[in-house]
């Protein structure tokens, strides 16, 4: 696939060509994946410059090792934030880009605005063995929470208010939240491949596969909504009357943005509903709590047999699988948020790794192992990591899960209203390990959806994220500590923000024991004890009852 690349950039007459991961819907997880065809790197975040003698693949710092391993000195691996192509490449220089595939915001991020980009559309071939026949459904209003006419509501008072005439909406998951629909467009995530515009008079242009809309069309018929093929944008732009559009600076396309501004007034390029979808009503939370009872019941089961097993002949996949065996007992289980992260020994030291049937480990008696999994449920998303041992660890290791742990407490005890934001959260979970020189190379945690994405935005506890903490948002809450070809460790539980007369406070989700096999208690303070013995007595409280005897027992040990 790389001579498809070397004959875009001869015959366009470039100097290089840049190939994102994403598909023309910008999800994280898609079914097409040109990136991982061509460079064999198969994170779910990066891109990859190609110039005429060299080749850099781009990717944050919890894909570093991976890509080294999957791609090998093919390309120069380079890490972000800390190196852009505007760091490294000459200025001047034409750079090819499938405008389907960018949107200006991350163009301008990644280059500046000293090149010469130049749009030029190539479809790569590919074969697929199966059918994606999967129809869109809708969600009962006692499922979602609200109304999709009340939420369209609240998004049309918006416009007016910023005297917004069209909200052109190119996110699938955010049209799914507004319209209480759902699909199985992506492997792990219940997202409807679509996009709308939305008018100030309420009309609706949906965008999307004529195949999969028999189902939604009975539900939304109440609205004034027009299904329409998903390459008809242009054609309905024609025939609308003049006026300012509001569109999505993440996930509208250069093509897209250019067909709406050859007519139209963009005056706004942030869509509403990221803000409005991140703030979970009580119905919401209700069934993603009930999901993580449900998740914790099988993660608890998986852990006491994992725990209690001589380990003969058990490799990463047979673990992947016992896992999923487990979350399939409950009836609600639909299919994993994620592919599952089994990481034993040096491969837990691989932020996002994936065993495959080069790198599947036999799990050994000394290794950690590091167990990142989620499930879809009816209808909630979860999102859990647990390190697990199955010997004595030195007491270097101990010491550093115990750091770890003492920033995953220190999170969920954070005071929401004075740390206010994700940046001032995330250094009180680091500060215990940063005290003796240690970090990890990730965010501490990312914003989750209602059955949804199981990342989403705009919030995060992460360096750079400024964003406004409010009550019913979702999070993850899971510090780390890696170690290149020798170890990772990491504690995460899902949270989400309660609010008690004027306090703000991270309740738990997760319910799963942490091993406290793992646990120098000596490290800890008062107040951190009295955590831990909270969180796995309320584990107990709310998971006991599906447990056997033995498991029980087992579970009663850790409070």
């Amino acid at each position: 696939m790389s001579v498809l690349i070397n004959n875009i950039i001869s015959s366009n007459n470039l100097d290089g060509y840049i190939l994102p991961k994403n598909d023309k819907y910008f999800t994280e997880y898609s079914k097409i994946n040109n990136l991982k065809s061509i460079t064999n790197f198969s994170g779910s975040a990066g891109f990859a410059i190609f110039l005429k003698n060299r080749k850099y693949l781009f990717v944050d710092g919890r894909y570093t090792i991976q890509a080294e391993k999957e791609v090998g000195k093919k390309f120069e691996i380079c890490e972000i934030p800390y190196v852009w192509p505007k760091d490294i490449l000459k200025k001047k220089i034409k750079i090819g880009f499938d405008p389907d595939l960018f949107a200006w915001e991350t163009l301008n991020k990644y280059f500046g605005y000293n090149y010469n980009l130049v749009p030029i559309k190539y479809k790569f071939k590919r074969k697929s063995n199966t059918k994606d026949n999967h129809p869109f459904f809708s969600l009962e209003t006692s499922t979602a929470g609200e109304s999709t006419n009340q939420k369209i509501n609240r998004l049309i008072k918006i416009m007016k208010k910023n005297k917004i005439d069209y909200n052109f909406i190119s996110s699938g998951e955010n049209i799914c939240w507004l319209l209480n629909i759902r699909g199985k467009d992506l492997p792990n995530s219940p997202i409807a491949n679509c996009k709308m515009i939305l008018t100030k008079d309420k009309k609706i242009y949906f965008f999307s596969s004529q195949d999969k809309i028999k189902k939604i069309k009975l539900s939304l018929k109440k609205l004034k909504i027009h299904f329409l093929k998903e390459d008809n944008i242009f054609k309905c732009l024609i025939n609308l009357k003049s006026g300012n559009f509001c569109i999505d600076n993440k996930t509208c396309s250069v093509f897209e943005e250019s067909l709406i501004s050859y007519k139209f007034i963009i005056i706004s390029k942030k869509d509403p509903l990221y803000d409005l979808k991140s703030l979970k009503n009580k119905i919401e939370i209700k069934n993603t709590i009930n999901a993580h009872i449900e998740d914790g019941v099988a993660l608890t089961k998986f852990l006491y047999w994992i725990k209690n097993l001589k380990i003969n002949n058990l490799t990463e996949k047979k673990i992947e699988r016992k896992l999923e065996s487990f979350r399939k007992r409950s009836r609600n289980y639909l299919y994993p948020s994620f592919d599952t992260i089994a990481g034993s020994g040096p491969n837990g030291a691989i932020i996002h790794y994936r065993s495959d049937k080069f790198s599947n480990r036999m799990l050994k008696k000394d290794d950690l192992l590091l167990l990142d999994s989620g499930g879809q449920y009816k209808w909630g998303t979860t999102d859990v990591t647990r390190t697990i041992c199955f010997s004595n660890v030195s007491n270097r290791v101990k010491n550093i899960f115990t750091r770890v742990l003492k920033g995953h407490i220190a999170v969920a005890l954070s005071n929401i209203k004075k740390l206010k934001n994700g940046h001032n959260i995330d250094k009180i979970a680091r500060k215990s390990l940063n005290s003796i020189g240690l970090d990890y190379r990730h965010g501490t945690g990312h914003g989750v959806g209602a059955f949804l994405n199981v990342h989403e935005g705009p919030q995060s506890i992460s360096k750079n994220n400024y964003v406004l903490l409010r009550e019913g948002m979702v999070l993850s809450n899971e510090p780390g500590f890696y170690k290149k070809n020798d170890f990772g460790i990491r504690i995460e539980n899902l949270v989400f923000i309660k609010k008690i007369k004027s306090k703000l406070s991270f309740e738990n989700l997760t319910m799963a024991p942490i091993d406290t096999d793992l646990i120098n208690f000596k490290m800890l303070n008062k107040k951190e004890k009295n955590y831990l013995f909270k969180y796995h007595f309320n584990v107990y409280n709310n998971i006991s009852p599906y447990l056997n005897k033995n498991e029980k027992k087992w579970l009663a040990k850790l409070i």
